[in-house]
């Protein structure tokens, strides 16, 4: 196990180099000239200038890119060109946000998925399976911001029920975190009820209902466990794209988190920021991954890493 984890760490370090270079050269294609951006229209071009030279933007690429990876490596992620502020203590004052939105619209997805999962599959071919099936293509083909603009327009604006956007209370978290949610329960689902039907076909799912074992116990001690690990597959996935990427949803409810920074960062041309926060994400999804793959062992214990 120790000699897995050092494996997949080393590979990390060279995904994390090659995402760095990647997102260097990216946010450089950006139009717009950054330091323009952040002296303004009307500053003049001495000005203009000296932003520029204090950005490093004036340097070659190669020099600019060696500087950025040397900070890197030393936990220092640079300066915003927007606020003036680290570019660490920004991540680290939104990153709370972007974890509770993503923890709590991960185990939304969760709970309701493998049920639902679980309900279609056990009752195949009947109209709760053809009910199910259909909720869970009208999820995965919803896009995000317009679900969410309806979420807002029913229950903030007709009802009154919830704020429309912000996180000012516990009840702001709730409209993002269903919107969030919506696409991550209709492909659990899916994965649950293909996978958990396929195990449920097996012989020894048949001699076990033959010995009068009950079928609630048929389903979640012998079926479900076994179809675990192609539904733990896709939670982990959908884990790590809701923790690096909630851009829409962040943006469309006003949540301040990574997402939100994200794109206030790319509309001012933060070139620090950017890289940051791609960064910052990149190693959230790596470490998730890894989690993941670790798990899979507690998981079906016929699996062992070399």
């Amino acid at each position: 196990m120790r000699r897995y984890i050092a494996q997949r760490m080393a590979a990390a370090l060279v995904t994390l180099i090659g995402v760095s270079l990647l997102i260097f050269m990216l946010v450089r294609l950006l139009p717009g000239d950054p330091a323009r951006v952040i002296a303004g229209l009307l500053a003049d071009e001495r000005e203009v200038e000296r932003i520029r030279v204090q950005m490093g933007l004036n340097r070659p690429l190669p020099q600019q890119y060696a500087l950025f990876f040397t900070h890197f490596i030393r936990g220092d992620l640079g300066t915003s060109a927007r606020t003036g502020q680290p570019v660490l203590k920004e991540l680290l004052a939104r990153m709370p946000y972007s974890l509770e939105l993503a923890a709590v619209s991960t185990l939304l997805a969760v709970v309701v998925g493998v049920a639902a999962g679980v309900l279609a599959a056990t009752r195949r071919n009947t109209p709760l399976d053809y009910l199910i099936s259909l909720g869970t293509l009208i999820g995965i083909s919803m896009p995000v911001y317009w679900l969410g603009l309806l979420l807002i327009i029913l229950f903030a604006v007709k009802l009154h029920w919830l704020p429309a956007a912000g996180a000012d209370q516990p009840a702001s978290l709730i409209l993002p975190a269903l919107t969030l949610a919506a696409f991550s329960v209709a492909l659990i689902t899916r994965m649950t009820r293909a996978s958990l039907f396929d195990v449920l076909g097996q012989d020894y799912i048949r001699t076990a209902r033959a010995k009068g074992v009950a079928q609630r116990v048929v389903v979640y001690r012998h079926g479900l466990r076994n179809a675990m690990v192609p539904i733990v597959t896709v939670i982990g996935l959908q884990l790590g794209g809701l923790v690096g990427g909630a851009v829409l949803t962040e943006t469309v409810f006003g949540w301040p988190g990574l997402g939100q920074l994200l794109v206030n960062s790319i509309f001012s041309r933060d070139f620090p920021m950017v890289q940051g926060l791609v960064l910052t994400a990149a190693g959230m999804i790596i470490l998730i991954n890894l989690g993941v793959d670790l798990f899979y062992a507690y998981v079906d214990p016929r699996i062992h890493f070399s």
